[in-house]
């Protein structure tokens, strides 16, 4: 009992971590309004959904096979690490620093979405949730051919339907998400004297991280446009 209830809270903070980290981002950005409770809600559970049957096929096949998860592991993220080389991130200050960048977000991708580049981002989201899907698949029937060798206790009958129950939900709640829910300001520019500006930013002042604005940019890429007609602004109270 004790260790589902560890298990599900993991669960849960990792779920608010992915949503605190895109609220943090969408404060970075002025042309883009804050999530609102509903879609913040939706945008939790869509990736609570969809990560629970990722970990619940690398757990079991690490219990089936312990000293071949590492390989697996490692395979799987050489070829993560390549694709994010590939899209050429230059987030740190030398080159040193980008590897280990791009060495963490590869094992973030690992178990779930991260983007690291500008431009489009639906082709490169289902390209890793197909590619993440295909090894799941794969790892779970492979230990699913292997049911007397997993440890006594588990309900297999009971945990692949059901997993497979969260990933649809989770990704009919994400495509909605997109859909209908994920906010987006379109700003209308006033014209005056020959410079442009925006209504809705009169008079706001907002603190600049460098890399947290990046990491947005990338994020959402159609603001770029929006953000390079805002007037630029110095540095405030030291803070970048």
């Amino acid at each position: 009992g004790g260790s589902w209830v560890s298990i599900g809270t993991s669960f849960v903070g990792i779920s608010w971590a992915l949503l605190d980290y895109h609220r943090a981002l969408r404060t970075c950005l002025p042309s883009k309004s804050p999530l609102g409770l509903g879609s913040s809600v939706v945008y939790f559970l869509w990736n609570l959904l969809l990560l629970w049957p990722r970990v619940l096929a690398v757990a079991l096949f690490s219990a089936l096979f312990p000293y071949s998860v590492a390989l697996h592991f490692l395979g799987l993220w050489l070829v993560l690490l390549l694709w994010v080389w590939l899209q050429g991130t230059d987030f740190m200050p030398d080159a040193r620093s980008e590897w280990l960048y791009r060495a963490t977000v590869a094992t973030i991708l690992y178990f779930s979405w991260f983007n690291v580049a500008e431009g489009h981002t639906r082709g490169r989201a289902t390209i890793h949730l197909v590619f993440l899907l295909s090894d799941s698949i794969l790892v779970a029937v492979t230990w699913s051919t292997h049911t007397s060798w997993l440890p006594s206790g588990i309900p297999l009958h009971v945990l692949l339907p059901a997993s497979g129950l969260c990933f649809l939900l989770g990704l009919a709640l994400r495509l909605a998400y997109y859909r209908w829910l994920h906010p987006s300001c379109r700003w209308e520019p006033d014209r005056v004297d020959g410079t442009r500006g925006f209504r809705s930013l009169e008079g706001l002042q907002l603190p600049h991280n460098s890399r947290m604005t990046r990491l947005a940019q990338n994020f959402f890429p159609r603001v770029r446009e929006a953000e390079a007609a805002l007037p630029r602004k110095e540095e405030v109270n030291g803070v970048l």
